[in-house]
C-alpha cells in the first residue's frame, strides 16, 4: 500500500439530492486525497436505472462545485486514465460480467435460479422458526434452487431456456472474516453472519456489491470512504477481492460515523425540522413533488458549510474551529474521526456562518446586499451600503438578515417601538428630544464621537442620566429599541436626516399616545 498512488473516490447514485451526510464523505475523501497530494475521483453509480433520477446527476456535480471540493477526475470533471465514469457506460464494455465469471469458475460464486415468490416463501419459514434476521445464505441456500443444489444437468437445461437466474457470492458457512478499519481499527466477523450477497442481477446489471469493486480495482483506489451503515457488507467485500485474489488491490476502509439528529436520537434525516437545511443546494423531488431547502439558497457561504460538515465527527486535536479548505487539508486524518455518532447542532450551524460573515469585507458583504435592497426597491450609493454591512454584520448570521434588521438605515420608520414608548415617553423625554435635535443643528461636523459628547452634554444640562434616554433616542431614530452602535448609526445617516427624523417623531409620537389614550 506504500507504493500505491493516494486516489479516492466519492460513488453517488443519482437516485436524488446529494444529502449533506454525503457530502461530508466526499469532503472527507478530498481532504486526504489532497494531503497526501493524491487524486480524487467523482464515480456515478448508476446501474440501477429503476431509481434514477432526472436532474440528479447534474445536481451532484453543482453541488461539489458550490463546495469547492472539485474532483480532479470523473464525470463532469475530465476524464483521467480510467474512463468511463459511469457505471452504465461501463457496463457496455462487459466489465463486470468478466469479474462475476472469473468468481463462478473458481466456486465461490454461483446460480441461484429462485423466484421471487421462492424467496418469499423462504423468509416466511425463517420467521415463523423465529430467526431474527432471515437471510439466503451457507445454510438456507441448501434448500434452494441454485447451481449448488441442482445437478450440472438441470443448471444448463435452466440456462438453455434462458431461465432467469442471479449470480450469489458463496459465503463459507462458519469461518472468521478479519479487515482492518483506519477510524475503527480490526473488525471480526464470523461467516455465519454474512448473507450470500447478489453480485449479479437477473438482467445482467451488476449489484453494488459487485460492481464497487470491480471500479475500485479497475480505477486503482487506495482508500474507500463510506458512510457506518455500509460496514455490514464489508465482510462480503473482503471475500470478493480474496476469491479474485486481488487482496492486495483491496483499498484501505474507512466507515464514518453516522450524523445524529439534534438530540442525538437516531440518524439524521433529511425531513429533519430543525430549520437548517439537509442538502447543499435546492433539490426539488420529481417522484414526491417535495421541495427541499439549499445551504446555498438559504444564505449560507460554502465555506462555513464546509467547516461545519468537517467538524462533524472529525477533531483536529485543538481548540481551533474556524478551519479554512487548506487548512482542513493540512490538519484532516482519519485517525482523529470519531467512532461513534456525531450529532447536528442548528445553532452551531448558523454560528459558522456567522463567523466567515465577519470575515468578509465590507465591499464583498455590499455585493450580496445590493441585490436585495434592489429587490426592495432601494437605490443606495455603495460607499454608504459598505457602511451599513459594516454596523449590521456584527449581530447577523446571514446577508439577507440585513434588511430585516436595518431596513431603517434606509427608509425613515413610519412605526415606532410601543413598549419604549410606553416606558420612556414622558414630558422630561420629549423636552431632551427637542433640545438634542437643537444641538445637533449647531454641529459643523457630525461625527459619532461628536454627536455622543453632544447628546450627553445635553442629557446632563436636562437632568437626566444618559441611560435614561438612549434607548428612546435610538428608537426616534431607527423606530427599533436595539441594533448596531448607536452613534454609528447617526454618523452614517448624516446630519441632515436625523434632524428630520428627530423632527418628526417629536411631532407623531405625542400624537399616536393621545389617540391611543383616546380611544
Amino acid at each position: 500500500m506504500e507504493n500505491r498512488r493516494v486516489r479516492l473516490r466519492f460513488a453517488p447514485s443519482p437516485t436524488g439530492g446529494l444529502h449533506m451526510g454525503g457530502v461530508r464523505t466526499a469532503l472527507f475523501s478530498y481532504l486526504f486525497a489532497k494531503k497526501h497530494k493524491g487524486d480524487f475521483i467523482l464515480r456515478i453509480e448508476d446501474t440501477d436505472q429503476t431509481r434514477y433520477v432526472n436532474g440528479a446527476e447534474e445536481y451532484i456535480i453543482n453541488a461539489l462545485k458550490w463546495c469547492g471540493i472539485e474532483p480532479n477526475e470523473g464525470v463532469g470533471f475530465g476524464d483521467g486514465p480510467y474512463a468511463p465514469y459511469r457505471q452504465s457506460e461501463r457496463k457496455e464494455k462487459g466489465i463486470y460480467a468478466t469479474y462475476a465469471q472469473r468468481l463462478i469458475d473458481s466456486g465461490h460464486a454461483y446460480y441461484a435460479f429462485d423466484t421471487a415468490e421462492e424467496l418469499d416463501a423462504m423468509r416466511k419459514r425463517l420467521e415463523a422458526a423465529k430467526v431474527v434476521a432471515p437471510q439466503y445464505n451457507a445454510v438456507t441456500r441448501q434448500n434452494m434452487r441454485n447451481s449448488l443444489t441442482l445437478s450440472e444437468d438441470e443448471v444448463k437445461k435452466l440456462m438453455d431456456a434462458k431461465t432467469p437466474y442471479v449470480v450469489r457470492l458463496k459465503v463459507p458457512r462458519n469461518e472468521e472474516i478479519r479487515f482492518h478499519d483506519i477510524i475503527r481499527g480490526w473488525v471480526v466477523v464470523n461467516s455465519s453472519q454474512v448473507d450470500d450477497k447478489v453480485l449479479l442481477k437477473s438482467d445482467g446489471i451488476p449489484a453494488y456489491h459487485l460492481a464497487h469493486i470491480v471500479d475500485d480495482i479497475e480505477m486503482q483506489v487506495s482508500h474507500a470512504v463510506r458512510g457506518e451503515e455500509w460496514l455490514p457488507s464489508a465482510p462480503s467485500h473482503v471475500l470478493i477481492y480474496r476469491y479474485l485474489g486481488l487482496e492486495e488491490k483491496m483499498p484501505l476502509l474507512a466507515h464514518l460515523p453516522l450524523i445524529l439528529k439534534p438530540d442525538g436520537n437516531g440518524k439524521l434525516s433529511k425531513r429533519d425540522k430543525s430549520g437548517i437545511p439537509m442538502f447543499p443546494l435546492d433539490w426539488y423531488d420529481e417522484r414526491t413533488g417535495e421541495k427541499y431547502a439549499g445551504y446555498r439558497e438559504s444564505g449560507f457561504f460554502p465555506e462555513a458549510f464546509i467547516n461545519m460538515l468537517g467538524m462533524l465527527g472529525w477533531n483536529p486535536g485543538t481548540t481551533q474551529e474556524i478551519f479554512s479548505l487548506d487548512e482542513l487539508v493540512e490538519a484532516f486524518s482519519f485517525e482523529r474521526v470519531n467512532k461513534s455518532g456525531a450529532k447536528f447542532d442548528p445553532e452551531k450551524t448558523k454560528w459558522f456562518n456567522q463567523q466567515y460573515l465577519r470575515k468578509k469585507s465590507d465591499a464583498e458583504l455590499a455585493s450580496l446586499f445590493l441585490t436585495v435592497l434592489t429587490e426592495n426597491g432601494i437605490s443606495a450609493e455603495t460607499a454608504f451600503v459598505e457602511h451599513a454591512c459594516r454596523l449590521l454584520k456584527e449581530k447577523a448570521y446571514f446577508v439577507h438578515e440585513f434588511w430585516k434588521e436595518g431596513s431603517y438605515l434606509f427608509v425613515t420608520p413610519t412605526n415606532y417601538d410601543a413598549e419604549v414608548i410606553k416606558k420612556r415617553w414622558n414630558e422630561k423625554a420629549a423636552a431632551f428630544i427637542v433640545a438634542v435635535t437643537e444641538a445637533f443643528k449647531n454641529l459643523n461636523t457630525f461625527t459619532a464621537a461628536e454627536t455622543e459628547t453632544v447628546f450627553k452634554a445635553t442629557a446632563e444640562a436636562q437632568g437626566l442620566g444618559a441611560g435614561q434616554v438612549m434607548q428612546l433616542f435610538r428608537v426616534c431614530i431607527s423606530g427599533v429599541g436595539g441594533g448596531p452602535a448607536l452613534f454609528e448609526i447617526v454618523e452614517l445617516l448624516g446630519k441632515q436626516e436625523i434632524i428630520k427624523r428627530l423632527e418628526k417623531a417629536s411631532a407623531s409620537i405625542p400624537e399616536r399616545i393621545e389617540s391611543k389614550t383616546t380611544n
